[in-house]
């Protein structure tokens, strides 16, 4: 049988998903084996190094850097507040002192008995990692993390911005091709995540941070509205670390976009439910792109599904066009001839027999199309 790679997102009502949190440094988890999760349980925690500065106590005091030692107020190791003296030094017979003093809250960690300076540390910098998602820890590595497993509808976007979070589903669109105005914008969003139609407009997308919208899911944005929202153009395509206040995921692509049938009607079904979501994309290394999760509650372990590993194209293979003229339509593989076809550009590709659900069959090239995973 014909078999091409093809790479594609997925769309699925029920699947398996596990997801690995892990602590950027080693620390403490905080969950066991088999306790059950919120997407905002904290798992794990540790502790970040604090910013170092430095002091030169040599010019402050006005001593060989040899001489600083002696002069010391404080020990290794001591907490200081900020302007407590660390060091004081006496001269023309003790009618004249200088003294250095700490410039911020920290630790004295080291003198230098060659450079005369003293390197202070700051407060360590607490972090935690939540679940993410709602689920049961699955795994449990000492030290180092968790994993977090459900089960529940998984969708994956085009792109992203902004980081993880979590809130109820709001329908703000009644079909794929309306437009995600601000006048759609109502003030019952707090803390949900916003879905869209074809796309969103820059001030639909200020209302709602202003009322408190975790997320907006829709079809299409504008590059203009990108640029403006961050403020900045982005260089390369690795996203996820924005502290924007929102996070904004597209399902088909720049510009307006009606977003895919199946994907809308998925998201429909899924209204009111509580949904994890990150805009966190790497387009270049093609292993990260943005997605939503809505776990399900009460799930058997018979009920439960792998997520597809295979991103092969097949006969049967639900897929999307991705090229004028049927850009968005979504059909299954009927045909895959293993012949090159050559094509009105007198190039010659693969292609394939598409199917649509009016019944029309067209025969694309097979870089025309992505999968779209999942049942």
């Amino acid at each position: 049988m014909a078999h091409a790679y093809t790479p594609g997102l997925t769309v699925t009502r029920s699947v398996l998903l596990r997801r690995e949190r892990k602590l950027p440094l080693k620390g403490k988890v905080l969950v066991k084996l088999g306790d059950k999760v919120t997407a905002e349980t904290d798992v794990a925690s540790t502790e970040l190094p604090g910013q170092v500065e430095t002091v030169n106590l040599s010019n402050i005091l006005g001593l060989p850097p040899a001489d600083v030692g002696g002069c010391l107020l404080v020990k290794m190791g001591d907490h200081l507040k900020n302007g407590q003296v660390i060091a004081r030094s006496k001269s023309f017979f003790g009618l004249f002192k200088s003294e250095a003093k700490a410039t911020c809250e920290c630790t004295l960690e080291a003198v230098s008995d060659i450079t005369g300076q003293a390197i202070l540390r700051q407060p360590p910098i607490p972090v935690k990692v939540t679940a993410y998602i709602d689920g049961k820890v699955c795994a449990v590595k000492a030290e180092e993390g968790v994993t977090v497993e459900a089960f529940g509808s998984f969708i994956q976007g085009i792109f992203g911005v902004g980081g993880e979070t979590a809130g109820q589903i709001h329908f703000a669109a009644q079909a794929p091709d309306d437009a995600l105005t601000d006048s759609e914008i109502g003030n019952d969003v707090d803390r949900k995540i916003v879905v869209g139609g074809s796309i969103v407009t820059y001030s639909a997308i200020e209302r709602a941070r202003e009322r408190g919208a975790k997320a907006i899911i829709v079809g299409g944005l504008d590059d203009k509205d990108l640029r403006t929202f961050l403020g900045y153009d982005l260089g390369v395509a690795i996203t996820g670390s924005e502290e924007k206040g929102i996070t904004i995921i597209i399902t088909e692509g720049f510009g307006r976009m009606p977003m895919a049938e199946r994907t809308f009607g998925l998201l429909k079904e899924l209204s009111g439910k509580k949904a994890s979501a990150t805009g966190a994309t790497q387009i270049r290394a093609g292993v990260l792109r943005p997605e939503i999760v809505v776990p399900f509650d009460g799930a058997g372990e018979k009920d439960i599904a792998s997520l597809p590993s295979s991103q092969g194209l097949s006969l049967g293979s639900v897929v999307r066009v991705i090229r004028q003229p049927d850009f968005g339509k979504i059909g299954k593989v009927t045909s895959l001839p293993p012949e090159l076809r050559t094509l009105e550009t007198e190039s010659k590709v693969r292609v394939l027999e598409l199917e649509f659900a009016s019944g029309e069959k067209v025969i694309l090239p097979r870089a025309n199309v992505e999968i779209i995973g999942g049942e």
